[in-house]
């Protein structure tokens, strides 16, 4: 429970936050930067996104992938300088809260739950679909009589489930062998990335152009900001590490970590777009689109090496989940610690020092969830129609969380004008630009479609999932003010000292 403090000066009296449970400081920069980049999922946003957005801007990806990383870097900043302040597990719902307004801050971390629960959903059969797809070229097509077929939606939901519970189920043990795990898969799907993307640099007989890296060469307006939303799409997860900051060895960890992670994407990010333009002509690479890492596996080596990328895709799969749960996990945690959600949200395992119960209940709703999508074929519209619109959300709360922080440290603007630069220019030139790209998604959902209809290419439809999104996060904020009368809504609740 919060407790209440009278303030000697004013006579009034403030919520603070109550004492909270001691996580094991476990966790390095190798670890974070683990978590970090198994969230932003390189090898699978190169596997899968790379021919999606080549049928939007042709043969400019690295220019694409270059050009996105510039707002996503003044992101990482804001992050940076809260998190080394503040470390927290709400991550954004803490920082923009106390900065700006709870109910933004509510809002902030509503959307990234409920954005990252629709995500895991959605991975389960991607990752089930990949396993499938390797069993089938180790020649292993059936089991007990059943078919086995990467193409079943039923068959690589299950599987995937699996998948997700098994993560789950490690995450509870604690971030030590979580993210050492997640450290080996990278390893794995890192150098096969590096192998065959490098042998394709060489091997590739497209002829290389300069071009490729000229953001004012690619052909239309429109094509620029639906690559754009993609793009930044794929360094979505990077913060990730900034949700156990509470965990970390020390304050500075969690922002080495992003910005490592975030460098690393950048250069795999251009790598794999400059080898696939080498690899694969125009027509190939937006044909291909999501199976475009194993058709560039088939084509640069024969079996059994071209099924190491579908390896890596599957890999990347299991890591992305895993490293969904974990900070999913510890921002419900920060809401129940607040008061915000109910206090079994804050239950700790009695053995290890983690949220085990809010684990569980986050893994619980993406199988739900996903189980609910094979029962109900319009549950299975709203999942793909949440995933296509999860773009606007992200800019929604990384733009919040970039522009608490350029608000909280303005007056390094006066005192540390290098400092503030980092901390408040940066960060509010990313939310501007994010901001900008969400907005246009949204246009282009509303002027895409002149009718309604539950189906996932329906942009009134696409548009209204994150409108729900939003909607329900005020209605839940609403409960938590009035209802639970949750602290975290109370004038100064969490203020103390603190160095800004």
């Amino acid at each position: 429970m919060a407790s209440t403090v009278r303030n000697s000066g004013s006579g009034s009296e403030v919520r603070v936050r109550p004492q909270r449970p001691v996580m094991r400081k476990s966790l390095g920069v190798w670890g974070g930067v683990s978590i970090a980049a198994s969230s932003t999922a390189a090898t699978s946003s190169i596997g899968i996104g790379l021919g999606l957005m080549a049928g939007m801007v042709g043969l400019h990806l690295p220019a694409l992938m270059l050009l996105a990383f510039l707002p996503i870097l003044g992101i990482a900043s804001g992050y940076g300088r809260l998190s080394r302040v503040e470390p927290d597990a709400g991550s954004s719902y803490t920082w923009v809260g106390r900065t700006l307004s709870p109910w933004l801050g509510f809002l902030s971390g509503w959307v990234n739950i409920v954005g990252t629960i629709v995500f895991m959903a959605y991975t389960t059969t991607v990752t089930g679909s990949a396993i499938l797809q390797l069993l089938g070229q180790a020649s292993l097509h059936s089991v007990g009589g059943l078919r086995l077929d990467p193409d079943s939606t039923v068959q690589a939901t299950l599987l995937g489930l699996v998948v997700l519970i098994a993560a789950a189920l490690v995450a509870v043990r604690g971030l030590e062998l979580a993210a050492g795990l997640q450290k080996w898969l990278l390893i794995f799907e890192y150098v096969v990335l590096l192998g065959f993307c490098g042998y394709g640099l060489f091997a590739g007989d497209q002829p290389f152009s300069f071009d490729w890296f000229n953001p004012f060469a690619i052909p239309t307006f429109d094509g620029l900001a639906q690559g754009m939303v993609l793009a930044v799409f794929c360094y979505w997860g990077f913060e990730s590490v900034f949700s156990v900051s509470e965990e970390v060895r020390d304050p500075r960890v969690a922002s080495r970590s992003g910005f490592i992670a975030l460098t690393v994407m950048l250069l795999l990010f251009l790598l794999g777009g400059t080898a696939f333009q080498r690899v694969m002509p125009l027509d190939e690479l937006a044909d291909n689109g999501a199976h475009g890492l194993a058709y560039f596996g088939e084509k640069l080596a024969d079996q059994p090496l071209a099924a190491l990328p579908l390896i890596a895709l599957m890999f990347s799969a299991v890591a992305s989940l895993q490293a969904a749960v974990i900070p999913t996990a510890r921002g419900m945690y920060a809401m129940g610690r607040d008061g915000t959600l109910g206090p079994v949200w804050t239950r700790f395992h009695p053995r290890y020092p983690t949220p085990y119960a809010a684990t569980l209940l986050v893994t619980g709703m993406a199988v739900a969830l996903a189980l609910l999508s094979l029962a109900i074929s319009t549950v299975n519209d709203v999942i793909m129609a949440a995933v296509n619109a999860i773009g606007i959300l992200v800019a929604f709360y990384y733009a919040l969380t970039a522009i608490a922080a350029a608000v909280r440290f303005r007056h390094l603007l006066r005192t540390s004008p290098l400092e503030g630069l980092r901390a408040v220019v940066g960060p509010l030139l990313g939310a501007f630009a994010l901001l900008a790209v969400g907005g246009y998604l949204a246009w282009w959902f509303y002027d895409s479609a002149d009718h309604f209809e539950l189906s996932a290419d329906n942009g009134w439809f696409a548009l209204l999932i994150p409108a729900v999104i939003l909607a329900s996060g005020l209605m839940a904020a609403a409960w938590a003010r009035w209802v639970r009368k949750a602290p975290y809504f109370s004038p100064g609740f969490g203020t103390g000292p603190r160095s800004d």
